[in-house]
């Protein structure tokens, strides 16, 4: 004897108007959907296709999750473990920072992080050349290893979505120089640069923790007065 998938409690129905689309229990059998999971598994993927609109790359850290958010929330820290981010100060707009991108001559780029302890999450909203509208957001996660992998340390992800303004530069009267590269050119890259710098982040967090050095530093600006 078959049985049917029932409709009654069809979740595309009940507000009363059906949402047409949706793959559920109740109106897909499990057979049908292993034949269309299989359809959309390959075994390669386009790189635009995987990271065109959104870049997403994770880590794991041998080092206390509340350590690791600790380290990153502190938003001078990027003059550590990004690739060229530095020289960060204080911008005169309460919790925004400005510093230099060196991976394009006389590029300021402005920060402000936003954190959440309870859920550690740590976001940086950056934007180059201005302050007003800080558009380039990077979202962070940090995770306990020990719920995700059974073991100690940490699991970080790393977001960015692909705003239209990686497209076309929204203040191009800000430039230093006009025949500047913009950061959008550099997307499809983002993966790697960002697994660069991931990379970066998990070797300082690794050796402090590993060597009982303290994770936090002072801002090179302070250090430097």
């Amino acid at each position: 004897m078959s049985t049917q998938p029932s409709t009654s409690a069809d979740p595309s129905a009940l507000a009363g108007v059906p949402v047409p689309g949706l793959t559920t229990v109740e109106n897909t059998d499990p057979a049908a959907l292993a034949a269309r999971c299989a359809e959309l598994t390959r075994p390669a993927y386009p790189h635009q296709e995987v990271y065109g609109q959104y870049c997403t790359i994770h880590e794991y850290i041998d080092c206390p999750p509340d350590q690791v958010f600790d380290y990153l929330r502190q938003g001078h820290h990027l003059e550590e473990w990004t690739f060229s981010l530095r020289n960060f100060a204080p911008s005169g707009t309460p919790g925004t920072w400005v510093g230099d991108d060196l991976l394009e001559a006389r590029t300021r780029i402005f920060c402000r992080v936003e954190a959440n302890a309870d859920a550690r999450t740590v976001d940086f909203h950056c934007a180059w050349d201005q302050g007003e509208q800080l558009w380039m957001i990077y979202l962070m996660r940090v995770l306990p290893a020990e719920s995700v992998l059974d073991r100690p340390g940490s699991v970080v992800t790393w977001t960015n979505c692909r705003h239209p303004h990686y497209d076309a530069n929204p203040r191009p009267d800000l430039a230093p120089d006009p025949d500047r590269t913009w950061v959008g050119a550099y997307w499809d890259l983002f993966y790697a640069g960002h697994t660069v710098e991931m990379a970066n982040l998990k070797a300082i967090l690794e050796h402090r923790h590993r060597n009982g050095l303290p994770l936090n530093v002072q801002p090179r600006a302070a250090v430097a007065r």
